[in-house]
């Protein structure tokens, strides 16, 4: 009687749920392991860093993208600098074609040359240089007359050639000295007293003397 209580009491002691069926209870140590070990899903973690290769993929494009675009503005800044360059260029060289074709015809051409009061060319001093005027025809004259308040006023005048002005004519004054034909009109013109207008010996710089 007492062996077989006591061997109902082992057995009762040591059974501790093997047999039945459903979960298995936590053992203390589970659950210190539990409590030691946060839980963290693993489909959060995949979550998460899925997410930080798609921001940094997304950051990585956007850097390419400013890249390329400020190389391309870089491009259109040098290719509109190079066209204004070449369009400046051009102007230059059709101004220069231009004049070269004007002075060739004042060279030719026979103009207007008045005399001042004492029988002398009618120049006027103006930026340092003393100009000739000269006129294309007897309209222009009167007409340059007339704005100074002489218009009753009887100018005597020679004819001359623009070339001889020039080359002769010029180097005979005092100091820088060049042509104003029909000053005053809307197509006056300039030749000042530089190389490849008058002589190189009377020629002087924008900013020089002889």
């Amino acid at each position: 009687m007492l062996v077989e209580s006591a061997a109902d009491s082992i057995s009762r002691v040591m059974d501790n749920g093997d047999e039945m069926a459903g979960q298995r209870p936590a053992s203390g140590l589970d659950r210190l392991l539990e409590a030691a070990s946060p839980h963290m899903p693993p489909t959060t973690v995949e979550a998460a860093g899925s997410a930080e290769t798609a921001a940094d993929v997304d950051a990585s494009a956007d850097v390419e993208a400013t890249v390329e675009a400020e190389a391309e503005a870089d491009t259109d800044t040098a290719a509109a600098a190079a066209v204004g360059a070449e369009a400046v260029a051009g102007d230059v060289a059709r101004a220069r074609k231009d004049f070269a074709r004007l002075l060739g015809d004042f060279r030719r051409t026979a103009v207007l040359v008045p005399f001042d009061e004492h029988d002398s060319l009618w120049t006027a001093d103006f930026g340092g240089v003393r100009w000739i005027c000269a006129f294309s025809d007897e309209a222009a004259l009167a007409d340059f007359a007339r704005a100074r308040g002489e218009a009753g006023r009887v100018r005597t005048y020679r004819t001359v050639l623009g070339a001889r002005l020039l080359d002769v004519m010029v180097p005979m004054l005092p100091g820088p000295a060049g042509v104003a034909l029909d000053a005053g009109a809307d197509g006056g013109m300039l030749f000042p007293p530089v190389a490849g207008i008058v002589p190189d010996a009377v020629a002087v710089d924008l900013g020089g003397s002889r």
